[in-house]
């Protein structure tokens, strides 16, 4: 599989990257171009204030909703990657956004980021795959993916709490 050992070039890439914005950022970039998607948010997880919130994510300002709104909020409450290509249709999602951004979603997929004491410590969330509907071949690539950067992203998140 091309698309995994990618992933592994990727990787030594993303661990000389210490700093968590840089590496959000090559993060969502390698992500979109893995799975040919136009946008990529990647929520962080804040168990303090129930809430999840993007540092990054593209085409809009900064996202923030209690931690159970959304697919995204859907995916963290079942700890299940989903996989959603009529958006419009599904109760977990959220058109306030698209009506806000005036973006039009036409699918979306997701998965848990998991620390190395498998707590959740984020969510990918990519919209709009070019080329037609996400797969679930997609779905193995994203969690694939999610693994691999979930320890360079517990690192550079551990080096800012220090800072």
């Amino acid at each position: 599989m091309q698309r995994f050992s990618e992933i592994a070039k990727f990787g030594k890439q993303l661990i000389e990257t210490p700093h968590m914005d840089n590496a959000l950022e090559l993060i969502s970039i390698e992500a979109k171009r893995l799975l040919n998607c136009e946008r990529c948010s990647i929520f962080l997880v804040d168990y303090e204030a129930d809430m999840l919130w993007t540092k990054h994510s593209d085409g809009i300002g900064r996202i923030a909703i209690s931690i159970d709104s959304g697919i995204v909020g859907h995916t963290f409450k079942t700890r299940t990657a989903q996989l959603v290509n009529d958006p419009y249709d599904n109760e977990f999602f959220m058109p306030n956004i698209d009506k806000k951004s005036g973006f039009v979603t036409r699918n979306v997929i997701t998965t848990l980021i998991f620390d190395s004491n498998h707590e959740v410590i984020g969510i990918i969330q990519l919209l709009n795959k070019i080329d037609g509907d996400f797969t679930d071949e997609d779905m193995k690539v994203l969690n694939f993916f999610a693994n691999y950067v979930s320890g360079p992203l517990e690192l550079a998140l551990m080096q800012e709490k220090s800072l």
